[in-house]
């Protein structure tokens, strides 16, 4: 299963009952963060969330109200002793963002590597812990400035047989290792594939989150059959469509549309505008569009579940 938890929903500046725009996927004992504006520590205790369990930081672009929480955030996790490594993910242009960053947070009791991330990213590889195939995508979105959002997606093997590794001589206590899509070797040297006791995959689980962007072909893509879409939405109303695309933004309604394209199961609104005081007074914007849609809020959060007809 897989957790998504709003910290903040607003854009450009907090406001006292709404913080900057950052969210946590979180599954077992690990997590990623995607963007971090200032106070998102203050928004995640709120929320009951744990930053420590963190494996990266995904940032989609590099303007403050995305990035300005960070030097706090890394010191806190320094004083609350934190010692194994943290990644911090970005689009090209990090190297110079880490480089400003690190002025501010001084030494730090661990390490972090920052790397500009580009091609897909095998969490369990990189981090342990995550289930086999889990992955983490950049997507390159349309924003005044370079920039990208993310797909994170956790597989799901297929229907594990007991028959069937009986059969082939496995003992049990090697089952769990086939199941977790690794290869064994059986004593006199044969090697089992998982294939070999495994059927077909099953639908596995997805999450996609925006960052700032007008609608983009890339960004459609990305959300293609997504669980949950957490999407740019920074103006409410269809008149607004002009200024949000001066600005690399979307409307409620461009934020639905492109859900409903991308046939994704969920979206979330997110990244208001301040002058949104209110953005349920505007959801119909979006349902009108994509009926699935919601508005985010601070402190929202939904456990993804694999579908039960597939057991």
């Amino acid at each position: 299963m897989l957790t998504i938890t709003l910290l903040g929903t607003a854009a450009t500046m907090p406001l006292p009952d709404r913080a900057l725009t950052a969210a946590v996927a979180e599954c077992g004992g690990h997590s990623l963060l995607f963007d971090c504006g200032e106070g998102t520590q203050t928004a995640a205790r709120r929320a009951g969330v744990n930053l420590m369990k963190m494996d990266a930081v995904c940032l989609t672009h590099y303007h403050g109200d995305h990035i300005f929480g960070l030097p706090g955030l890394l010191q806190t996790l320094g004083c609350q002793g934190r010692t194994r490594p943290l990644a911090l993910y970005g689009p090209k242009g990090l190297g110079e963002v880490w480089a400003a960053l690190r002025v501010l947070t001084g030494p730090l009791p661990y390490p972090v590597y920052a790397e500009v991330l580009d091609v897909p990213a095998a969490l369990c590889e990189k981090f342990g812990g995550w289930p086999q195939g889990a992955k983490l995508t950049p997507a390159p979105t349309r924003h005044r400035v370079i920039s990208q959002g993310y797909r994170l997606d956790l597989p799901r093997a297929g229907r594990f047989s007991p028959e069937q590794a009986r059969a082939l001589g496995v003992p049990v206590k090697q089952w769990k290792t086939l199941q977790h899509g690794e290869s064994i070797t059986l004593d006199g040297g044969r090697v089992i594939q998982p294939e070999a006791v495994l059927g077909p995959a099953r639908q596995g689980l997805s999450f996609v989150f925006s960052g700032d962007t007008a609608p983009c072909p890339a960004l459609e893509k990305a959300a293609a059959g997504a669980d949950l879409l957490l999407c740019d939405s920074t103006y409410a109303l269809p008149e607004q469509a002009a200024q949000a695309k001066q600005y690399g933004h979307s409307t409620f309604g461009q934020s639905a549309a492109l859900a409903a394209k991308a046939g994704a199961k969920r979206l979330w609104l997110v990244h208001y505008s301040p002058m949104i005081t209110d953005p349920e007074e505007e959801l119909a914007q979006a349902q009108s569009l994509f009926p699935a849609a919601e508005c985010g809020y601070d402190g929202k959060s939904i456990t993804l579940q694999y579908e039960e007809a597939e057991e």
